[in-house]
């Protein structure tokens, strides 16, 4: 059953839809429907208006992209920001905690149509890479446990468009990391030739890893098999360097480092970004041609000279809902086609996006 689209938001999603399907844009295009899509929620998400007034910024003041202040992430716990009442969403991602009784990040979306074109677009260009019909083993709950789950969504999303018949999740919220079957599908694909596409959660892959290693077993995957990890660990397995991480897929699959892909998203936003593989780390991630990124220093907002670290802003067209503008806790340096990911905020930087995220919410409440 398709959730009407509320009225209001007939036209965005319309244009978005549209947008989503060139291939590529200029920059002018870009910049103008990021003018449209920051009057739209200027006009009708409350607190990021205020926000954006303390800033000194007004759609008719806006002269390009970069000028759109961006919504501090952690922001997304304390503040609603919706364009349209949340009871007219078609769902509504929460981010996923790390301790009990955490307030969760939430990033509502009227329908979910838009969120689907951008992660069918992306996955298909730079995880495929012309690809059909892999079997796929999904190393996360399905979306029909974890409703609210962003990456349930996608890694579900990517099975029933991309996948071949049989793939499924091998994990649950009730009994966990199902290793028997997945060493049974490794098995299969290896056993056939064909090739198998594992993805899922980073803290997934440590888990199957110390499993296999703890029966002593490794597979090589057909040619073609790939990779997608993301999420990092979060508290939820060891964690590991990223040399030792792929290092140890490609003694465990056989897959080499090249076809080992790491996707790197997040609730509050409604697209993702990917590397070309992890021969060499930290590699480049870039997004579609509806993203942009800066890099900034989070005190000032202001874009670091090149070359040297900042605090990653992302401004991503496919959220339309809530604020187009991110800023991120991530830690990253430009490069001529992307950014390097370099890991969180830590000492200045840290206190930065915090005073940020004050100085959002005292704008909101006043």
């Amino acid at each position: 059953m398709t959730h009407p689209v509320p009225p209001l938001l007939q036209p965005v999603v319309d244009r978005l839809l549209a947008f989503l399907a060139q291939e590529g844009c200029t920059d002018a295009e870009f910049d103008a429907v990021a003018a449209e899509l920051f009057a739209f929620q200027f006009a009708n998400d409350e607190p990021y208006r205020r926000f954006c007034q303390r800033r000194g910024m007004a759609p008719h003041r806006l002269q390009g992209w970069r000028q759109i202040p961006p919504v501090p992430i952690s922001a997304f716990k304390d503040a609603t920001l919706t364009c349209v009442p949340p009871a007219d969403c078609e769902r509504i991602f929460m981010t996923s905690g790390t301790t009990r009784g955490e307030v969760k990040g939430r990033n509502h979306h009227p329908t979910i149509a838009v969120w689907d074109v951008s992660m069918r677009r992306n996955f298909e260009r730079r995880f495929l890479q012309g690809a059909r019909q892999m079997p796929m083993v999904l190393l996360f709950p399905d979306e029909a446990e974890l409703r609210n789950s962003s990456l349930a969504r996608y890694l579900s999303l990517a099975a029933r468009t991309f996948g071949a018949p049989g793939g499924r999740s091998y994990v649950s919220v009730a009994s966990g990391l199902d290793v028997d079957g997945v060493c049974a599908a490794l098995a299969q694909a290896q056993a056939g030739g064909q090739p198998i596409a594992i993805l899922g959660a980073s803290a997934s892959f440590v888990h199957l890893l110390d499993a296999l290693q703890a029966r002593s077993l490794a597979f090589a995957l057909p040619a073609g098999s790939r990779i997608l990890d993301t999420g990092g660990y979060k508290n939820q397995s060891r964690e590991l360097a990223p040399d030792a991480f792929y290092d140890a897929l490609v003694r465990a699959f056989g897959v080499p480092r090249e076809r080992c892909i790491n996707m790197y998203g997040m609730t509050e936003l409604s697209s993702q970004f990917y590397d070309d593989g992890n021969a060499v780390v930290p590699s480049v991630k870039s997004g579609p041609h509806w993203v942009r990124t800066r890099v900034v220093d989070p005190l000032t907002g202001r874009d670091v000279p090149a070359g040297q670290r900042g605090v990653l802003a992302h401004c991503d067209l496919a959220n339309f809902n809530s604020a187009t503008a991110i800023l991120t806790e991530d830690v990253g340096v430009a490069t001529d086609h992307g950014f390097l990911l370099l890991g969180r905020a830590q000492g200045a930087q840290a206190k930065g996006c915090s005073l940020a995220v004050q100085e959002f919410l005292e704008a909101a409440r006043a």
